[in-house]
């Protein structure tokens, strides 16, 4: 058959069953006539095995050609591991050294699903090590485990993992590869594949929680930073991670690795912010906020001679230890990316305008009669504030009792291209604060958009928004003598022992030192006998401005939302602080900047004076020489900074380490390696006193305080 078929093929025909016949039977035909049938059939098979090869070198060009990277991927993946270890980010300090945020070391739980023999068994086991799973965590964790195609799940972050949980995964991790390990032994068999291992991750921990949560910024879970410093610095905070090169067997188990480059950690950061006047401004502004029922709120304190923002606050405001449970309203740092119509506070840029424009003198007299002007172009007209007519009365006088008439024939007399002219030159309509992500420019309308109309509304504060931090930097041109200075952050940094301080832009002329000094007397008596009353101090003057301002809606212009804010300086003759607050919307009580924005700058402003030691600018004491007793002191040792006391563990949980003769920063990194957040820090030096006591059990969420003094030195522990 097999003979009949290759004739059949080659020669066309079959080849007869009778071998003896043919034998005595010679094939009588030409010899030509079965040719050309064999080449036919050869040719056919030669282009079949053609196409053959053709198909088998086209299938290799695309193996090792066209899909070359494809595989070459495919058997990387399968072979070798890239793994690129997080670098450290630098330290966030505050100007006297706090720490503001650090890195620690924590794990994240990864699986393995198609490791697990027994889903819902592992599953158990492992929130029986965890021990605060939920039955809602128990389901979530067994469809994480329902996976066998993922070669890697998160069933726990970093962030949600006690450090005692860290310790029993590891033992339980230990001690199925001791298990495996013995079991291949026995067995000759490879290893299993590993279910469940912890992974080290770089976590941000900001120990004061929400204190300057805007300022700071946070670290999403990707390791990406998100708002604030962490996010404007980010390239010098961050550091540069490592690249390390892992070769693995079929059961993913490592073999051997190299280290291509070592992460470079990052730069210790140093700030402008006070943590304790940021804490002042936080306090008062929630309070504010709290109690007149208020959809939010800003308060920015910074230095009016350099710029240096010394607290910035904002509110609703987020713990950044975990920015995931907060919504993007929380996160919004109000500050500078808010804009607002600043009302009658900028009554400040118009009498400035005319009064360094030689237009008018503050003793000048303006005629407000009838207590309304109605511009040209303008359906209806300005009044003032419930319906006042304050006659004729001094351009002093107009900032002082807040007139609008007064302020809008002062507006228009200094006109639309001087009036935009000075609003850019204090720094309205720009971005003024490169520190800060997200700032918001503001607006400032062109001169060929300033009609009458509109010339008026913005001589009283409308039809133009501003910042908070753009308001501060504006108040602070009077506060320091006529310059505009560029309100920043960045202190310095610090790297291998060096600091090295940041140099912000050079403050930029833009009214007269003789206006400045004008103005500064016009916001005294706003302070002392006009709207701004409720801000006056006790023992330092103060200089500033009230501002009310209805909020703008689809409909247009409502009484029932309003903007109101103070901005002012302290002690005004030679201030230290420029301060503004604004409260977003009141809903209870007074709706007025006097009546609610004033007070919180007065409660903000004298504790930072207080806590910095002002002299009083009224009637100051005179200096008293007292001895210092140093027996009063408590002796305390200080503990070399290598030294760190061990963490020990009672029933699975920290004691708290004796922190006495460390410093503030030393004691806050111990308090967090054992969960303890210190909410109080009074004083500077080492710690002497610290609460809880040290060889206490520390529970989930405790908070602490440390006490801190300076002076002579003994014996650790020998408090007298």
């Amino acid at each position: 058959m097999a003979n009949q078929w290759w004739a059949r093929l080659v020669l066309g025909r079959t080849i007869v069953s009778d071998p003896l016949a043919d034998a005595e039977q010679p094939d009588t035909r030409p010899d030509t006539e079965w040719r050309p049938p064999i080449k036919t059939r050869l040719l056919i098979l030669l282009g079949v095995l053609a196409l053959w090869a053709v198909a088998v070198e086209a299938q290799l060009v695309r193996l090792q050609v066209v899909d070359h990277e494809f595989y070459q991927k495919s058997a990387n993946d399968q072979q070798q591991e890239t793994l690129r270890p997080a670098a450290v980010r630098g330290d966030i300090l505050d100007r006297n050294g706090r720490l503001l945020a650090f890195s620690v070391t924590s794990y994240d739980v990864h699986a393995d699903p198609a490791g697990v023999v027994d889903v819902v068994a592992e599953a158990k086991e492992i929130c029986a090590v965890l021990g605060d799973c939920t039955s809602d965590d128990l389901a979530q964790l067994m469809a994480k485990l329902s996976k066998p195609k993922a070669r890697d799940v998160t069933i726990r972050s970093a962030r949600m993992l006690a450090v005692d949980a860290a310790d029993r995964l590891q033992r339980l991790i230990d001690a199925r590869l001791k298990a495996d390990k013995a079991l291949a032994k026995a067995t000759h068999t490879p290893l299993r594949r590993r279910s469940l291992w912890l992974e080290p991750v770089i976590w941000r921990y900001y120990p004061n929680r929400e204190l300057g949560a805007h300022a700071l910024g946070y670290i999403l879970n990707n390791g990406k930073p998100g708002g604030g410093v962490e996010k404007t610095l980010d390239s010098t905070i961050g550091g540069i991670n490592g690249e390390v090169i892992v070769q693995q067997d079929a059961r993913f188990q490592e073999i051997f690795s190299r280290v291509k480059s070592a992460p470079v950690p990052g730069t210790t950061v140093e700030l402008t912010l006070d943590q304790m006047i940021q804490y002042f401004a936080d306090r008062e502004l929630k309070a504010a906020v709290d109690a007149s029922h208020a959809a939010s709120g800003s308060i920015v304190v910074m230095d009016p001679h350099t710029g240096e923002i010394l607290a910035l606050s904002s509110y609703p405001t987020f713990n950044p230890n975990d920015p995931g449970s907060a919504s993007n309203d929380e996160r919004r740092n109000r500050a500078v990316q808010d804009t607002y119509e600043p009302g009658s506070t900028i009554k400040i840029l118009t009498v400035s305008a005319a009064l360094n424009e030689g237009l008018k003198r503050p003793s000048d007299l303006i005629d407000t009669n009838p207590g309304y002007i109605q511009p040209a172009g303008r359906s209806k007209p300005i009044y003032e504030d419930k319906r006042h007519n304050y006659g004729v009365i001094s351009v002093e006088d107009v900032v002082v009792k807040s007139s609008n008439v007064g302020a809008i024939k002062i507006g228009q007399l200094v006109g639309p291209e001087r009036m935009v002219q000075y609003a850019q030159a204090m720094g309205l309509g720009q971005k003024i604060a490169p520190d800060f992500v997200g700032e918001s420019r503001g607006r400032v309308n062109s001169v060929a958009k300033l009609t009458d109309s509109a010339l008026a509304s913005m001589s009283v504060g409308y039809e133009v928004s501003v910042t908070p931090i753009q308001m501060a930097a504006a108040a602070s041109v009077i506060a320091n003598g006529g310059f505009l200075v560029e309100p920043h952050i960045k202190r310095a940094q610090i790297k291998n022992g060096q600091r090295l301080e940041y140099t912000a832009a050079p403050p930029r002329r833009a009214i007269a030192a003789e206006t400045a000094s004008a103005m500064k007397s016009i916001l005294e008596s706003v302070v002392e006998r006009g709207t701004g009353r409720p801000a006056k101090l006790d023992r330092y003057r103060v200089a500033g401005k009230t501002g009310t301002a209805q909020k703008a809606g689809k409909g247009g212009y409502n009484d029932k939302d309003y903007y109101v804010s103070f901005v002012g300086f302290v002690p005004s003759n030679d201030p230290v602080f420029t301060i503004l607050v604004v409260i977003d919307s009141p809903q209870v009580g007074s709706k007025y900047g006097g009546a609610l924005a004033a007070p919180v700058f007065k409660r903000v402003a004298d504790a930072a004076l207080q806590y910095l030691g002002v002299q009083p600018s009224i009637n100051p004491a005179p200096p008293v020489m007292v001895a210092s007793d140093q027996s009063l002191l408590p002796r305390v040792t200080p503990r070399p900074s290598a030294t760190v006391p061990a963490v020990t563990q009672v029933g699975g949980r920290p004691v708290m380490p004796d922190l006495r003769g460390m410093t503030m920063r030393e004691a806050v990194r111990v308090a967090g390696l054992v969960g303890l957040s210190l909410t109080s820090m009074d004083g500077d030096g080492v710690v002497v006193s610290q609460m809880p006591e040290a060889g206490a059990v520390i529970g989930p969420g405790s908070r602490g305080a440390i006490s801190l003094r300076r002076g002579a030195v003994g014996a650790k522990g020998s408090n007298r």
